[in-house]
Formats: structure tokens, sequence, C-alpha cells
């Protein structure tokens, strides 16, 4: 294997720097990943995944940094910009284009290099042969880290959404970009934080719908492979890929987190290496592997499992499904005893156990015992059950609520109960009940009128064993996952309309099991400095609030030693959760031997009920060198929108 630097030319004479992985047989197919996260430095550590697919695999690799991050040229001025899929067809063009290329591609990648490649795809190329996406979704507004069901997310605000702000406004590596890195480095600094812009769009719409592959399904006609895991935040894909995409697909979804395969918790974990290599041998080099005929979904199928926020394993086994729906698949309603009205008390603190739905590692991490949050929740029970139930698919809440408010928000928590009244969440959703009708077109509530509304679970699937219970809990809010309402009082629901609609899989499996190559054990191995991670939550009668931290540090090439450090809070009022707030802080700082640069973006988001008021300041300072101390402010009143 060899590897090679490159620039790669495009039209408008910006030019992109990307590290070539070349394997010892050349001509090569091509695999193209293509991220903001700066293959120099803070994600230096991903090159061995890209030897893996060279040297394993035969392919040759290319790993590209996006115009305006890392050591790129231009400006970033978006997350999934247009500009972004317009740069990436010019580079397939390229790559197909060299002479140790078959001039065959394809795409893949976890998360934002998810999602491109499916965006690219969309497009359709001609040099694009196949994609992976890992973890990613094909609806930029409800299955994204902005909004859910209508109500903008709260955790998420003091994490990705606001370190990436720090990190667009890091200098390119001088070793490699050369003469000019600092004046590259002032350009940067003139782009306001995305951050803005996606407080903004509160509502769906052409913003949104860029990049978002719902509902065009059409567009996509290469063969693509997705790869899911039911703890993260993008698993809404899947189902609605297998029923709608029509170009040959796979989806494989595992239990786990926001991370590796190799090394999430939950596991079990697998190596996911191989069947990246199979796919793209078959689509790019036409080797006859049969990956072609195997099943179109394999999953793995959990069981009750007692819940633990660091739970290492989930308990359950892997299962193939021939065709979607499964002809064994059927839906199976439940419904409480007896008529009346039931009250929920609207409190902006519902839902700490629950955590955030994009957990990976501390201290994001997987849902508690939600015994605390079933306690101040509106609960329907269902049990002990005869038999084992198992569903596959997104259940569904169908009930008849009254507000008293124009604005609510509707909170549904699926959970699997022990006879100690220990409770696991198996899915949850939450519905802006002003976005009832669609998120393009929010309508207020009437309030005292009653409304009837069907709120969809997340996607999941799950065996309820023999002896457990079934509880559906609802609340006005599923906090810090979300933004609280914005305003208290209660929901009135109406017990008579309450219906529990569950995807059931009826009699055994009719599909071979599949089976995978256990996560090497290089991929177990601690990291040189583990974050120091803060997670803490802390309550008084007047106010709940979330603190998050965690601290890292680590070498990377070109005699760089890294340092980053986030911090953050989120938190509301009791009896007025439409004042909440969220606060944070996002700092990096690289040390190469010739030059020093630290940047720093700090949040101060807060709400009424009826508007945010947000600051975001930035900070770049080189250290004892040329580049002067940049200061920068941002200040924003936005109204809340039937938020």
């Amino acid at each position: 294997m060899e590897e090679v630097r490159a620039r790669i030319p495009l039209a408008d004479g910006t030019r992109l720097a990307a590290r070539l992985f070349l394997p010892s047989e050349l001509p090569a197919a091509v695999l193209l990943e293509a991220l903001p996260y700066r293959m120099d430095d803070l994600t230096a550590s991903y090159a061995s995944e890209y030897v893996r697919l060279c040297e394993e695999g035969g392919f040759a690799v290319c790993r590209l940094d996006l115009r305006g991050t890392g050591s790129s040229e231009g400006i970033a001025l978006d997350e999934y910009h247009p500009q972004e899929q317009t740069d990436l067809q010019e580079v397939i063009a390229w790559l197909a284009e060299q002479e140790w290329s078959t001039g065959r591609v394809g795409m893949f990648g976890t998360s934002w290099s998810g999602f491109n490649a499916l965006q690219v795809a969309m497009e359709r190329p001609p040099a694009l042969g196949a994609i992976v996406s890992v973890y990613a979704s094909d609806d930029r507004y409800t299955d994204d880290v902005h909004y859910l069901g209508g109500v903008l997310k709260a955790l998420d605000l003091v994490d990705w959404e606001l370190y990436m702000a720090a990190s667009n406004a890091l200098p390119p590596v001088p070793a490699v970009f050369g003469e000019g890195w600092r004046e590259e480095w002032r350009r940067r600094l003139e782009v306001e934080p995305w951050l803005l812009r996606w407080l903004s769009e509160q509502v769906d719409g052409p913003y949104w719908r860029h990049g978002s592959l719902r509902p065009r399904y059409e567009r996509i006609a290469c063969p693509t492979m997705l790869v899911a895991g039911w703890a993260d935040g993008y698993t809404n894909i899947v189902f609605r890929a297998l029923e709608r995409l029509r170009c040959p697909l796979r989806v494989l979804v595992g239990p786990w987190s926001h991370t590796s395969p190799a090394t999430s918790i939950p596991g079990p974990r697998i190596d996911l290496v191989p069947e990246l290599v199979r796919w793209f041998a078959r689509w790019l080099r036409d080797e006859e592997n049969d990956i072609d005929e195997e099943p179109p979904l394999v999953f793995f199928a959990r069981r009750s499992t007692l819940p633990a926020p660091d739970l290492e394993e989930l308990r359950g086994e892997w299962r193939s499904e021939p065709s979607w729906p499964p002809a064994r698949l059927r839906e199976q309603t439940l419904r409480p005893e007896g008529e009346g009205t039931d009250e929920i008390a609207v409190q902006g603190d519902v839902g700490v156990a629950a955590w955030i739905s994009c957990a990976g590692k501390p201290p994001w991490v997987l849902p508690d015992d939600q015994r605390e949050d079933d306690e101040r929740s509106l609960v329907y029970e269902w049990g002990p059950l005869p038999d084992e139930l198992e569903i596959l698919g997104h259940p569904r809440v169908r009930v008849t609520v009254t507000s008293q408010h124009a604005v609510a928000f509707l909170s549904a928590r699926l959970c699997d109960v022990w006879d100690d009244g220990t409770s696991a969440l198996v899915t949850r959703g939450i519905l802006n009940l002003a976005h009832r009708g669609g998120h393009d077109r929010p309508v207020p509530l009437e309030p005292g009128v009653p409304t009837p509304i069907e709120l969809e679970l997340e996607a999941t699937s799950w065996t309820f064993e023999r002896g457990q219970r079934i509880r559906l809990a609802l609340a006005g809010s599923d906090w810090p996952n979300t933004w609280p309402p914005p305003h208290g009082g209660r929901l009135l629901v109406e017990r008579g309309s309450l219906e529990l609609v569950l995807p059931v899989l009826d009699g055994p499996p009719i599909a071979p099991a599949p089976s995978f190559l256990p996560a090497p054990e290089s991929e177990a191995e601690p990291a040189e400095s583990e974050p120091a991670a803060v997670r803490r939550i802390e309550r008084d009668p007047e106010k709940t609030r979330v603190v998050v931290g965690s601290e890292t540090e680590y070498d990377a090439p070109f005699g760089a030693r890294v340092a980053e450090r986030y911090e953050g809070e989120v938190g509301v009022w009791s009896e007025e959760p439409g004042r909440a707030w969220a606060r944070a802080r996002s700092v990096y700082r690289i040390v190469w031997p010739d030059a020093t640069a630290q940047t720093e973006a700090r949040l101060d988001l807060r709400s009424s009920a009826t508007e945010y008021l947000v600051r975001i300041d930035l900070v770049a300072e080189e250290e004892g060198g040329a580049f002067s101390r940049v200061e920068r402010r941002y200040e924003r009143r936005i109204p809340r929108r039937l938020q």
C-alpha cells in the first residue's frame, strides 16, 4: 500500500485536500469518504479503516476534507450546502479519471459522510457505482440533530451544534496547506455560525428538503447499503428505505449507538469492514459473492434487558427478513380499560432518564431505569404477558387530547417493565401538537377543544418476554433531549380514545440467521487519552439543570498535539417550562512545531414562551504568532413560531 497526498482541483479554482491510499495492484476501484472533521488532526485516527479497506479489500481509498475545512481551500457555508454536492460530483469524476483508477467509484461513511453519500447518490454522477451510508437519515428536519417531532433539540445544542462553530474556525494545517494558511484562516472567520440559521428554520420547507431523500426515494438508483443502530438517533430511515427504495438494497441494523459497530456500547459488536468489502466488491468489481442474494434486512432482535447508562451488551439474536413488510408482520392494538378523562401535568423536565437519542460515549450515555420519569407521566400498562411478544417497526399512539394552550407537546415512551418495577426504554416519540397536520404547515391548537392525535414512535425491534409488562408513558415534554414546551398547565386525555398500535411479528423467522466476524481486538484497545467526562443532574424546587462536559488530548500527524474541551448545561424552570436555557463552551487547541492555534465558541441561549434569545461568541488566536486575535459576537432575538 502507498499513501499519497493530493489537491483535487474544482471548476471554480478551489483545491480540496485529499489523502489517497493506493493498493499494490492497480488500477483499482475507488472508495470516497468526505468529511468536515479535519483528516490531518481531529480525525486522523480514522485512517486505520482506510488502510484495511485498501490492504484487505484491494480498493483505492480517498479521504477528503470538505471545502473550507481541514486543509482544503474555500469557505464552509453551511451543513450539506448545495456547493458540497457539486464539489463531490467533481471529485468523483476526478477520481474516475486517474490512471490508477478503474473508473468506478463508491462512497461510504458514518454520520456526515453517510448523509452526503445519500445526497450525492441522489444526483446520479455517472462514475458512482454504489454507496454505504452508516448512521444517517433520509429526512434532515424530522431525523437529524436540529428538530424532532417539530420540537427544537436541546442537548445537541451544547454538543455537536456548538463544537462545529469552534471546529470550523480552526486554520488549515500549515504543513499541508503551505504559504497563505493564516490568510485562509482569517477568511474562515467571516462566516456566521451555522446554528443561527438552524434556529430560524423552525418548520419544514425548502431549506430542510434540500439534502433530504424523503419523499423522492426514486432519485437513488445505485446499489445502496444502510447501516443503523437501535441506540442511535438515525434509525428511522431503515423501514422507509425498505419500503420505498427500488435500487439494490441491503439494510443492517445492530444494537449500536452512534459509534463504530466494533466498539459500541451497547453490543454485541461486529467487524463492519468485511461487510463493506463484500458490498463494494459486488457492485464495483462485479464479484459474484452472493451478497445481493441475501435477505435485504439483517437486524439484531433485541429482547428484555435490564437498563444501564453504560450497558455493555443487549440480550437478543441476529435475524434476517427476506421481504418488507414481512409476511408475518401484523398490527396489534392495545387499549386501556374503562372510560373517562385522564390528566397530564405538563412539566418541562420529564425525560431525564431517557437522555439523548444519539448517545455514543460519555457523557452521552444510554437510557437508564425509566421509573422516575414514569412516576411523573400518565401511565398505561398491559400484562403480565402470557407469552413473548416481538415487535419490529414503528409503534403508534392514537389519542384525543385537550390543551389549555395553542402550542403543546406530547411525548410517548414505550417501556418494558419487570416485576420489581424496573422500566427499560424500548422506543420513544414526541410531537409538537401544532404540527399534527404536517411539519410544513403548523396550525395552533384550539384551547379547550378535544383534538385527535397520531404519534409515530421511533423505529425499534424488541421482544417483551413472558411475564413482562408493556408500559406506555405520556408526558408534555421529553427533556433534555428536546426543548421544553412554551407553557405548563395540563393536557387532558380521553382514555377511551387511546390506542397503542404495535407492529408484531407472529411465528418463527423464515430466513436463516446471519453471522458476522467479531470486532478486531485492536479496535477494543483504549485510546491514548480517554475523555474525562462529566454528566450531572441537579434539581431544586425551582429548576432542573443537566451539566455535561469532557476533555481529551492526543497526538496527531505533523508533530501536532491536540486538546479538545467541551462543557455545557441545559436547564428549565419547573413552573414555567417556557423559561429554559442552554449554555456551552467548546475549545480546540492545536500545537504544531511552528505554530499554536486555539479557537473557542461560547453559546448562551435562553427562551421565554414566545422567543429565543441567542448569543454566540467566537474567538480565534495564534499564540505568539503573526495572526492577531479575532473575536466575533452574534446576537439574535428569534420568535418561537408555534414552538
